[in-house]
C-alpha cells in the first residue's frame, strides 16, 4: 500500500507544481509514514480542485489588468497628460514666466522703492510732528474746553431756571388751578344747556308736530272737504252740462262753419285760376292697381 501512494504522489505532483523550478540533483528519499501519506493525498485533491482555480481566475485577471493598463490605461492617461500639459501646465508656465513674474518684481520694487519710503516718512511724519503737534493742541485746549464746557454748563442751568420759574411754573399754576378747573366747569354748564337745548328741541318737535297734525286736520276740513263736496256736487255737473248744450254745439256750428269756408275759398280759386295743375305720373318698376306683381306670380 505505501508503493501504490508514493506511486500517486509521484504522479500527482508535477500536475500540481504550476510555477518551474530549477531541477535539482535527486536527493535520497527518507521513508514516510502511512499517517503523513493519508493526509497529503486529500490536501493535495483540495488544492487541486480549490486553490488550483482561484489560482487560474487570478492569473487570468493579473493577465487581463495587465492588457488593460499596457494597451488602454496607460496611453489614455498619457493622452489625457499630454493634453493637461497643452491645456493647463504650459499657460500656467507661461503666466507666472512672463506676467506673473515681471508684476511680482515690479511689486516688489514699488513696495522697497516707493511703498516702504513712503510709509517711513509718514511714519516719521507722525512721530515727530502730528503727534508732537497733537499733543501741544491738547494741551492747550483741554482747559479751554472746560472752561468753555463750565460757562455752556452755567448758561445751560441759568437759561433752564429761567424758563422754568417764569414760564413752565406759572403756566403750569395757571393750568392747573384756573384752566382746568374753568374747563370742567364750562364743561358741565355746556353738557348741561345742551342736555336742556336738546329736551327742548325734542320737546319743540312734540309739540309742533302734534300742532301740525291738528291744523292739517282743520285744513282739511275747513277747506279741503267743501271744496271737494262743491267740485263733486256742483261745479262738476254744471260743468257737464255747459260741455253738453254749450260747448259741443258751438264747436259743431264752429267746424261747419270752416268747412263752408274752406269749399267757398275752392271754389272761387277754381272760378278764377282754373283747376290746380296735377304732377305728372311717374313710371314706377313696379305696376300699380290690380297689375301689381306679388309672390304668387
Amino acid at each position: 500500500m505505501t508503493d501504490c501512494i508514493r506511486a500517486v504522489r509521484d504522479n500527482v505532483s508535477p500536475a500540481m507544481d504550476m510555477q518551474k523550478r530549477p531541477q535539482q540533483p535527486p536527493q535520497p528519499q527518507h521513508p514516510e509514514g502511512c499517517l503523513v501519506v493519508a493526509i497529503r493525498i486529500p490536501v493535495r485533491i483540495f488544492v487541486f480542485l480549490v486553490v488550483l482555480p482561484v489560482r487560474l481566475l487570478w492569473d487570468a485577471f493579473t493577465a487581463t489588468a495587465r492588457f488593460l493598463w499596457r494597451y488602454l490605461l496607460a496611453p489614455l492617461g498619457r493622452a489625457i497628460g499630454r493634453i493637461l500639459h497643452a491645456l493647463l501646465v504650459v499657460p500656467l508656465i507661461w503666466l507666472y514666466r512672463y506676467l506673473l513674474t515681471p508684476l511680482g518684481h515690479a511689486l516688489l520694487w514699488l513696495h522697497a522703492r516707493v511703498l516702504t519710503p513712503i510709509g517711513h516718512a509718514l511714519v516719521w511724519l507722525h512721530a515727530r510732528v502730528l503727534t508732537p503737534i497733537g499733543h501741544a493742541v491738547v494741551w492747550l485746549l483741554t482747559p479751554v474746553a472746560r472752561a468753555v464746557e463750565w460757562v455752556f454748563r452755567m448758561l445751560g442751568t441759568a437759561l433752564y431756571w429761567t424758563v422754568r420759574v417764569l414760564l413752565v411754573l406759572p403756566a403750569l399754576a395757571l393750568w392747573r388751578w384756573i384752566l382746568a378747573p374753568s374747563g370742567r366747569l364750562l364743561g358741565i354748564v355746556l353738557r348741561e344747556i345742551g342736555e336742556a337745548l336738546g329736551h327742548a328741541w325734542r320737546a319743540a318737535g312734540y309739540v309742533a308736530r302734534a300742532a301740525g297734525r291738528v291744523l292739517g286736520t282743520l285744513f282739511r276740513w275747513i277747506f279741503l272737504e267743501p271744496a271737494r263736496r262743491v267740485y263733486r256736487t256742483v261745479l262738476t255737473p254744471v260743468g257737464h252740462l255747459v260741455r253738453d248744450l254749450v260747448l259741443h254745439p258751438v264747436a259743431e256750428a264752429a267746424r261747419a262753419i270752416g268747412r263752408a269756408v274752406r269749399q267757398a275759398r275752392a271754389d272761387l280759386r277754381r272760378a278764377l285760376f282754373g283747376e290746380p295743375r296735377r304732377p305728372a305720373p311717374v313710371e314706377r318698376r313696379e305696376p300699380g292697381g290690380r297689375d301689381t306683381r306679388t309672390l304668387d306670380g
